[in-house]
């Protein structure tokens, strides 16, 4: 059976089923998915949530541009605003909601207070890496979550604090990591580079196994020729789509035990090891959009399999 032909059929083989198309191909989504693309880079299975919170009313203490509700006394929400600058966060916040503003430029006196806060959303805005004080973000030692996509940074966010575990950096324009920014980020367990313009040279020196809890790495729509080296033990799930791989080294995945799911969809692979997706714990398989010509060993446990528009001509 060949799986180059336009036409998408579901079926079942070898007790994995075997898609031609991404109607049930998701994984949980991010605050800002989307409408007509697949990519989703959260695989957490909580949710963040839309309160449709009203824009005039605040709390004492809460920024006056902002709203904190009282069912959420911690959070304070200033999304939506056609806000230039950040305000004030007093220091009971531990969620700030910036996203959907026009904000250019991120300053310490903004976070002065803010020694709690766990979360900030600054998304789709206008911040340049330049643009960034030098250890803002460091300086909140209880941060555990960031979102900085859809903006306009060039570089890798530094210095960050130790104590961050999820940093969402999609939609950028970065292109170069410094080989020490990730040097104290033991605890982070998702990074999100997708859509940014990395290249091979981005990746040298190994410098993403340092990150030794790292969880899920999302690299897609990057401008990526090879697989990237180095990647910790630790990671479970592994977003490469939409680059131009056209090879994976034979012992590539010896050191991913604990790989559940592995997306390569739209690069350039052509042939590939047989028993290279031999792997104990991997479930979740997208290889379609490829020039893939040869057949190859399909592990038992795997329960989801994408193979759509290659030149495989038999299984």
């Amino acid at each position: 059976m060949g799986f180059s032909s336009p036409v998408c059929v579901l079926f079942f083989f070898l007790g994995v089923k075997v898609y031609c198309q991404y109607g049930s191909y998701q994984w949980d989504e991010d605050y800002d998915q989307e409408p007509d693309d697949v990519y989703q880079p959260e695989f957490q299975f909580h949710q963040n949530e839309d309160y449709g919170v009203p824009f005039h009313q605040h709390t004492i203490g809460c920024a006056s541009e902002c709203f904190c509700p009282p069912n959420f006394p911690s959070s304070m929400y200033c999304d939506n605003r056609k806000l230039k600058t950040i305000p004030n966060i007093p220091a009971y916040i531990q969620q700030v909601y910036l996203q959907f503003n026009e904000i250019e430029v991120v300053t310490a006196d903004s976070f002065i207070n803010a020694t709690h806060l766990k979360e900030i959303n600054l998304s789709h805005n206008k911040i340049k890496s330049q643009n960034i004080d030098h250890g803002v973000f460091a300086k909140l030692s209880n941060l555990l979550q960031l979102h900085l996509q859809h903006n306009n940074l060039e570089d890798f966010p530094f210095p960050l604090p130790k104590s961050l575990e999820r940093i969402l950096l999609g939609y950028n324009q970065i292109s170069r990591l410094q080989t020490n920014a990730v040097n104290g980020l033991v605890n982070l367990t998702m990074l999100d580079l997708c859509y940014n313009q990395i290249d091979d040279s981005t990746l040298q020196e190994k410098i993403l196994a340092k990150m030794e809890k790292l969880m899920q790495l999302n690299l897609c729509n990057n401008r990526l020729e090879s697989m990237p080296p180095g990647l910790p033990s630790s990671l479970m799930y592994l977003s490469l789509e939409n680059n131009s791989i056209s090879a994976i080294p034979e012992n590539y995945f010896n050191e991913l035990p604990k790989l559940h799911a592995l997306r390569m969809s739209h690069n350039k692979l052509q042939d590939i090891p047989y028993y290279i997706f031999n792997l104990s714990n991997l479930m979740e398989l997208n290889v379609g959009h490829n020039k893939l010509k040869q057949a190859f060993y399909i592990p038992r446990n795997l329960e989801h399999l994408y193979l759509e528009n290659n030149e495989i001509e038999s299984m």
